[in-house]
């Protein structure tokens, strides 16, 4: 599961006597009749212990929440300040698309709104009431429905920006057949079959394990998932990343004969959007692959915080278009202001009976007073 926080390291797994060595219950699940047993590790590596021998390294004592509350008044910042700005991004960008009718802003529409349930599922569900709230005391299946929701926003996050990159390739190197083919039906046609097969394939991860209590060794379908999740999250739209906008750089050196290459604001919008997700995502990766084959962020303390510091790292890159779109887009910038200053007229312009509450009465007409009767 994305979503989650430190674990508690003072809560130590009880195993009942006919349990096998991968069958662990957590505290507080208790057989009736029998009574609970702590099995602690032996030196010897007797026992119990047995369990944990492979390729990863045995560590007695689960890994501690180093970060402490580090990561929860981060994403309360992250929540605070993220939610508002992208609700505010998806008004001017509203407002864009209806004004232009161009693909490009309902791409940028349909990322930005993906964001926001991201920023909702994951960071509000996941990290801050489940893992910070409710101290992960959530029921199994609430656990594995929530994780459906939040793999289909990622994505669809990532998957949105991939079709942004497409557009942009058509728009700049088959200029013709882009403007034959492209209309605002199309786009969003396109854009509900993307959401569509986000929450499809979100669908299998019903079955993710947390890696805060994966204590054993991965399994078949552990290592499934994890690769699943990061062939569709990260190295399949990397590669796409790559692939076109190599070709959309290389169509404008060749536009601008052998001078510096003239990018839109388009073009730069979309490099700014892939850059910052390949370096942002590229942590969190990193730490699923090393908990994989490597050491388990269940009993590596410095796996466990570098998977705080990643988790937060990929999570920033749902509130950083905004600042993108403003340095990038005058016409944006332009729009905000509007979206802004029309949300604060209503409260200007107000009218003087409903501030003072007098309705204002006509005088009588009277005579200029040198006009005779």
């Amino acid at each position: 599961m994305l979503g989650g926080s430190c674990r508690d390291p003072r809560k130590s797994h009880r195993v009942t006597p006919d349990a096998g060595p991968r069958s662990m219950r957590l505290q507080g699940q208790e057989t009736a009749g029998q009574p609970q047993v702590t099995l602690l590790p032996t030196p010897s590596g007797s026992g119990p212990s047995q369990e944990f021998e492979g390729h990863w390294p045995e560590i007695p004592e689960s890994s501690p929440c180093v970060a402490g509350v580090i990561p929860v008044i981060y994403y309360s910042i992250l929540l605070g300040l993220g939610l508002p700005v992208n609700l505010l991004t998806t008004v001017a960008l509203a407002r864009l698309a209806a004004r232009t009718r161009k693909p490009s802003y309902y791409y940028l529409l349909a990322l930005t709104t993906s964001d926001i349930v991201t920023q909702g599922v994951i960071v509000f569900m996941g990290f801050l009431l489940q893992g910070a709230v409710l101290a992960r005391e959530v029921p199994q299946a609430v656990v594995r429905t929530a994780n459906i929701l939040e793999f289909a926003a990622n994505h669809a996050s990532v998957w949105l920006a991939v079709l942004l990159t497409v557009d942009r390739y058509n728009a700049l190197c088959h200029p013709l057949h882009h403007r034959a083919a492209s209309s605002p039906g199309r786009t969003r046609r396109a854009i509900t079959i993307v959401l569509g097969a986000a929450l499809l394939t979100g669908i299998p991860f019903y079955w993710w394990l947390d890696m805060w209590r994966d204590a054993d060794p991965p399994s078949t379908l552990d290592e499934v998932l994890k690769w699943a999740h990061c062939l569709i999250v990260y190295f399949i739209p990397s590669g796409i990343f790559l692939v076109t906008n190599s070709a959309i750089i290389c169509r404008l050196r060749r536009g601008q004969s052998g001078l510096r290459p003239r990018v839109g604001k388009s073009t730069a919008i979309l490099l700014g959007i892939t850059t910052l997700f390949t370096f942002l995502w590229a942590p969190r990766i990193f730490v699923i692959l090393f908990h994989l084959y490597v050491a388990p962020v269940y009993r590596d303390w410095r796996v466990h915080l570098a998977l705080d510091v990643a988790n937060m790292a990929a999570m920033l890159n749902t509130a950083v278009n905004f600042g993108l779109y403003c340095f990038v887009s005058k016409t944006f910038r332009v729009t905000v202001q509007e979206v802004i200053h029309g949300a604060h007229l209503p409260c200007i312009l107000r009218s003087p009976t409903e501030v003072t509450g007098v309705e204002p009465r006509l005088k009588p007409l009277g005579h200029p007073k040198q006009a005779e009767l």
